[in-house]
């Protein structure tokens, strides 16, 4: 995902997993450093939420499918981001997918 997007997530603090330095973490992993530290986990990655059981950790996750991750492809997507950012719950998963 692009960096820049975290300019246009509203009312959210974003910190990308480089900054955290988990870059080379699973995803199990990181959503057991995530969980309990943060709110919101947001990916692209498709699998994620068949991969892992997300009911156990105390994180949302929101996951983005699209083909275009692009900044200009993903600022379409916006206002279903921002909305599933502030309405996910922790141990569940909400999908923003491109019509």
């Amino acid at each position: 995902m692009p960096r820049k997007l975290r300019r246009e997530i509203s009312n959210a603090i974003v910190r990308t997993v480089q900054e955290e330095g988990w870059a080379g973490f699973k995803n199990g992993e990181l959503l057991r450093r995530a969980s309990g530290q943060f709110d919101v986990l947001l990916t692209a990655d498709q699998r994620l939420r068949y991969q892992q059981n997300i009911e156990q950790f105390e994180i949302g996750v929101v996951a983005i499918e699209t083909f275009d991750t692009t900044l200009a492809g993903l600022r379409a997507l916006l206002p279903q981001i921002n909305h599933a950012v502030a309405s996910v719950m922790p141990g569940t998963v909400l999908v923003v997918r491109t019509a």
